[in-house]
C-alpha cells in the first residue's frame, strides 16, 4: 500500500484554492430575513438607537423601470395623471395658496400634494424633463413658503368638502408635501439642505405646541403614521435627537391603531393600519409590530374575503356588506401598496411583498383604463357592468363611481399615481450586509454599491407576474463578493435556480429568501423559476365562493367589454363599460376542485407591451362552468349578491375563459360553484337595489 504524503504548503495552497472555487461557485443558502448584526456602510438606514431594520430603501432613482414596468409609467405620464395640470381646477397655478411665499390663496389642501407625490415620482423614473421641471415649481413653491417660525406651505384656507378645520389646526396636507420633498431630495443626491432645514424648522415648531392641541381633526390624527415615518426619515439624516421625542409625541397624538381598528373609512384603514409597525423603530416594542398585521388581518376576515388583496370599503366597511361586489377605493389601493412596501422594509417579513403584489397586479391595474387616461373612484372583485349612475346603498358611496372619468373622482384623481412609481421604488433594497435583495418582482434594473463600495448594475428581465422565469444579469467593473437575496413568494412551492446556465439545488422554502454569496463578475447570469401551479380559494366567509389563481395572479371571467363615450372632452373623454358576453357562471367542482381539471395557455406578448388588457391578457385559463340564471344585475346595475355555494342549476355544462383579474375592467373573480349533477342551493333573484 503507497501512502501519500502532503506536505503543509501543498496542504495550505490547496485549501486556498478551494476555497476560492467555493467562492467562485457560490454560497447558497436559505434565510428568513437577511442579518441585521452588521451595518451598511453605503446607504441611510436607521441610526442607533431606532431598531435595524432588515431592509434599506433605496434612494429614489437606483431602480429603474423595464419591460412592462415601464410601460406603465409611460402611459402613466401621457396619460391623465401625467397631465393633470390641464384638467384639475385644483392645480390651477394663478392664485393657489401651495404657490405662494405666504401660502395665501386659494384651494391650498390635499390635492396638490397628492398629485405631486406620484407625478414627480414617476418623471423622476423616466428621466422626464417636462415632468421634473413641473414638478420643481410645487417643490419651490413649498420650499420658499416657509415662515420664520417653522411653518411652511398655505397659511389659512376657509374648509372644504372633507374637512372644518382652518389653517394650521389640519397637518394633513404638509404630511403629503413632505413625502414628496423627501423623494426630491433623494433624486437630487442629498444636496438641496434646504429640504432638511425646512423639516427640521417645522418639526421644531410642531414639537412646541401643546398635545391637546396638536394632530386635532379627523384627516390628521388618522393619518398621522405619514408624519412619524417622516420624522425617523430626518433623524436618520441629521441625528438631531429631540426628534425621536417628537416621534412619540407624533405616535401618542395619533388614532391609537396599536390598540386595534379604530376608523373603518378604507383610505383611512390602508394608510393608518401600519402605524405602530412605523412607531416600532422607535419603542422595540415587539407588539407593535405584531398590531400592524393584527389590523391588517382583522379586516380581511370581517371585509375582505375575496381576491385582489383588498376589502370591501366603498366608502367605508358596513356590517352585512362584505361580499365580493363591495369596491374599495383606488386611492386605498395605492396607500395599501405604499404601506405594504414600508412595511416589507421594517419586518423583513415576505407577506407584505405577497399581500403588495396582489394589490398591485389583481386590483390596481382594473381601475383605470388601459390606457391611463380615465380612473373610476370604485372598483370591486365582482363587477360587470361600469357606468355613470349611482349604485347606492349598495355601493354605500352615491353618484357616478364606477365611472370612468379623468375629470371626476377628486382624492383618487389626484392621489392613485403614486402606485407604480412607489412600487417600482421598493423592488430592490439594500441589506446591512452590504448586499442587495429583490424583494418583489418585476422588470426594472438597479444601480447600487455593495461590498466593499463598487458600483454594480444588476438587471432583471421577465414577463412575471404573468411569467414563471426571472433572469438577473450583473453588471461591474471588477469582480466582488457581495450577497444576493431573492425572495420566494409564500405561493411558491418549488423553486429552480441557475447560475450561468449551471442548475444548483436549492431547498427552497415558501416565504423565503434564497441567498446567493459569490464572487461576482460582469456578466453572471441568474435564472430564477417560480414554479406556478394552480389554485384555488374556497371562501367560506363568503357563502363558499371560489377563486382561481396561478402564482401571484387570481383570475377572472373574461367578459366582452363595450366603451361607450360618456361625457369628458374629446382630448380626455369618459367612458362606461358595457358587457357583451355573459357572465352569471358558476365553477364546476368535484370533491373541491375544477371538474375535468384546468387548461393554462400563453399568449402572445402585446406588441405594445401593455398586458393589462382583458384584449391581450398574456395568459388565459380555461375551465367548465355552468350558467346560474338567477344571477343576474339588481334594479341598479350592481351584479346580484353571491348566493350559498354549490348553486342549484340545470343549465349545461360550458367551456369558459379566465384571464388575470387586473386585466379585467368587468369581472367576475369571486365565482358561486356548481356541481356536476346540479344539484345545491336554490337561489333567489334579488329584487330591488336596495336589498343588500
Amino acid at each position: 500500500m503507497k501512502k501519500t504524503i502532503y506536505k503543509p504548503g501543498i496542504v495550505f495552497i490547496l485549501l486556498i484554492f478551494t476555497a476560492v472555487l467555493c467562492r467562485k461557485e457560490g454560497q447558497i443558502s436559505v434565510v428568513k430575513v437577511p442579518p441585521v448584526d452588521v451595518k451598511n456602510n453605503h446607504y441611510t438606514g436607521n441610526r442607533e438607537p431606532l431598531l435595524r431594520t432588515p431592509f434599506i430603501k433605496l434612494p429614489v432613482g437606483l431602480v429603474k423601470p423595464k419591460g412592462w414596468l415601464l410601460r406603465q409609467l409611460r402611459l402613466q405620464a401621457d396619460g391623465f395623471h401625467g397631465h393633470l395640470g390641464e384638467i384639475s381646477e385644483f392645480l390651477k397655478k394663478e392664485n393657489n395658496a401651495w404657490l405662494d411665499p405666504e401660502g395665501k390663496g386659494e384651494r391650498g389642501w390635499e390635492e396638490e400634494p397628492y398629485w405631486l407625490k406620484g407625478f414627480s415620482n414617476c418623471g423622476y423614473l423616466l428621466n422626464d424633463d417636462r415632468m421634473i421641471k413641473e414638478s420643481l415649481v410645487w417643490i419651490e413653491g413649498a420650499l420658499s413658503s416657509q415662515r420664520p417660525d417653522g411653518w411652511f406651505g398655505p397659511a389659512f384656507r376657509s374648509g372644504g368638502a372633507a374637512t372644518k378645520l382652518k389653517g394650521r389646526t389640519d397637518l394633513w396636507p404638509n404630511m403629503i408635501m413632505l413625502f414628496c420633498l423627501q423623494d426630491y431630495y433623494e433624486y437630487t443626491g442629498s444636496k438641496d439642505e434646504r429640504v432638511i432645514s425646512l423639516m427640521t424648522d417645522y418639526f421644531a415648531y410642531l414639537s412646541g405646541i401643546p398635545d391637546e392641541e396638536f394632530l386635532v381633526g379627523y384627516w390628521p390624527m388618522m393619518r398621522a403614521g405619514d408624519m412619524l415615518f417622516s420624522v425617523i426619515w430626518l433623524y436618520n439624516r441629521t441625528g438631531e435627537e429631540w426628534l425621536l421625542d417628537f416621534a412619540r409625541k407624533v405616535h401618542r397624538n395619533t388614532a391609537e391603531w396599536e390598540e386595534d381598528v379604530i376608523n373603518w373609512h378604507n383610505v383611512n384603514i390602508s394608510q393608518g393600519f401600519g402605524e405602530p409597525a412605523t412607531f416600532y423603530q422607535v419603542s422595540k416594542d415587539e407588539k407593535h409590530l405584531k398590531a400592524a398585521d393584527r389590523n391588517w388581518q382583522k379586516v380581511r376576515n370581517l371585509y375582505g374575503q375575496v381576491p385582489g388583496g383588498m376589502f370591501g370599503g366603498d366608502e367605508n366597511c358596513r356590517e352585512g356588506y362584505s361580499g365580493p361586489r363591495q369596491a374599495v377605493e383606488t386611492c386605498g389601493m395605492a396607500e395599501m401598496m405604499l404601506s405594504e412596501e414600508t412595511l416589507l422594509m421594517i419586518s423583513g417579513d415576505i407577506r407584505w411583498a405577497d399581500r403588495c403584489e396582489d394589490v398591485a397586479f389583481n386590483s390596481y391595474p382594473a381601475s383605470m383604463t388601459a390606457d391611463l387616461k380615465a380612473l373610476r373612484y370604485l372598483t370591486a372583485p365582482n363587477m360587470v357592468l361600469s357606468d355613470s349612475q349611482s349604485k347606492s346603498p349598495g355601493l354605500q358611496n352615491g353618484g357616478p363611481m364606477l365611472w370612468m372619468n379623468p375629470h371626476k373622482h377628486r382624492c383618487c384623481q389626484h392621489n392613485s399615481g403614486h402606485g407604480w412609481p412607489y412600487f417600482t421604488e421598493h423592488l430592490w433594497a439594500a441589506t446591512h450586509d452590504n448586499g442587495l435583495s429583490a424583494v418583489m418582482y418585476a422588470p426594472s434594473e438597479v444601480t447600487a454599491e455593495v461590498g466593499a463600495g463598487t458600483k454594480v448594475t444588476v438587471s432583471e428581465t421577465t414577463h412575471y407576474p404573468f411569467d414563471e422565469n426571472i433572469e438577473f444579469v450583473i453588471s461591474t467593473p471588477e469582480k466582488v463578493d457581495f450577497p444576493l437575496y431573492l425572495r420566494i413568494p409564500g405561493w411558491c412551492r418549488k423553486a429552480e435556480l441557475e447560475i450561468n446556465g449551471k442548475a444548483r439545488n436549492v431547498s427552497s422554502n415558501p416565504g423565503s429568501f434564497l441567498c446567493i454569496s459569490r464572487m461576482w463578475q460582469s456578466g453572471d447570469k441568474v435564472n430564477l423559476k417560480l414554479v406556478m401551479d394552480v389554485s384555488i380559494t374556497h371562501w367560506t366567509k363568503n357563502l363558499d365562493c371560489v377563486s382561481i389563481h396561478r402564482g401571484p395572479l387570481t383570475y377572472s371571467l373574461k367578459i366582452g367589454e363595450r366603451y361607450v363615450r360618456h361625457g369628458g372632452t374629446d382630448k380626455w373623454p369618459a367612458w362606461e363599460i358595457y358587457p357583451t358576453s355573459d357572465w352569471n357562471y358558476g365553477i364546476l367542482l368535484k370533491d373541491g376542485v375544477p371538474a375535468e381539471g384546468v387548461e393554462v395557455t400563453e399568449q402572445p406578448w402585446p406588441e405594445d407591451a401593455q398586458p393589462f388588457k382583458a384584449d391581450s391578457a398574456p395568459i388565459e385559463i380555461k375551465l367548465k362552468a355552468r350558467k346560474i340564471p338567477e344571477w343576474h344585475l339588481d334594479d341598479l346595475g350592481l351584479v346580484g349578491e353571491i348566493q350559498q355555494s354549490p348553486a342549484q342549476t340545470d343549465q349545461l355544462v360550458e367551456t369558459v375563459t379566465l384571464i388575470p383579474m387586473g386585466c379585467a375592467r368587468l369581472r367576475i373573480s369571486a365565482f358561486p360553484s356548481v356541481l356536476t349533477d346540479g344539484s345545491g342551493y336554490k337561489w333567489e333573484k334579488p329584487e330591488r337595489g336596495d336589498e343588500s
